[in-house]
């Protein structure tokens, strides 16, 4: 394990109590459940963080998105009105 610092941690003592049964049921120090739930959350975090960029994406692309298809939209009824008027024409 790479170079390690102690530090000093408070907990309600009926958390201390559930911890003490877990790693004992686990068979880990309470070091090791407090690195790797660390670990864990630090994870989640990140991921969490990600989904929230790429959600905050996929809604200014719907936006960009619903302005082009409303642009296309309104040429190509453009489109549609002047080839009736030319066909009209040749009536």
């Amino acid at each position: 394990m790479a170079e390690s610092k102690r530090i000093l941690v408070s907990l309600p003592n009926t958390l201390l109590d559930e911890v003490d049964v877990f790693v004992n049921q686990a068979g880990i120090s309470r070091s090791a459940l407090i690195r790797e739930a660390m670990q864990e959350y630090i994870s989640h975090r990140k991921r969490k963080e990600k989904e929230e960029l790429l959600k905050q994406g996929y809604m200014l692309m719907g936006e960009i998105n619903l302005k082009w298809a409303e642009m296309c939209f309104e040429a190509d009824n453009l489109m549609q009105l002047e080839y009736e008027e030319k066909l009209s024409e040749c009536e």
